[in-house]
């Protein structure tokens, strides 16, 4: 018996050594960006030198370059794969397609994608404002970043 209170009485101090963090709170507080790039939210330029923003683009957009790559790659097989076995199966006679219907129903949806291009909306205007804005004011960085990029999907 004395055993068995002695090993709530464990569990218990165990339990009260623990801190209960709320995620939400610690997230906001602590972004991964400001240990990198500092709290200050303006230009790189004004944080590292020119080098170092080179260097940071150049590794960055070369990781980005090359998952670019060869998820480009599966997917090009994928999308290929799937169309040379549709036109096996049309041509065996497994599958019978009515490409006047097809065609049909791609300029309809050619005409609905139109129609929702003309009305952006203002989320997409914003995006790009404020992307264009992230770049003039880190050139280096974004020139990097590109190159880098570039590089990449050429390895």
């Amino acid at each position: 018996m004395a055993a068995q209170q002695q090993h709530t009485e464990a569990q218990e101090d165990e339990d009260e050594a623990y801190e209960i963090v709320d995620l939400t709170t610690y997230a906001r507080s602590h972004q991964w960006w400001s240990t990198v790039f500092g709290n200050n939210s303006g230009p790189l330029a004004e944080k590292y030198s020119v080098s170092t923003q080179i260097m940071m683009g150049g590794v960055s957009g070369w990781c980005a370059g090359y998952l670019f790559q060869r998820v480009g790659k599966i997917a090009a097989t994928a999308v290929g794969g799937g169309f040379l076995l549709l036109q096996i199966a049309n041509h065996s006679g497994y599958v019978q397609v009515d490409w006047k219907k097809v065609e049909k129903d791609v300029n309809k949806a050619k005409r609905h994608l139109k129609k929702k291009a003309n009305k952006s909306t203002p989320e997409i205007n914003t995006f790009i404002e404020e992307a264009t804005e992230f770049l003039k004011k880190n050139v280096v960085l974004s020139s990097g970043f590109i190159g880098g990029f570039l590089l990449g999907l050429a390895s």
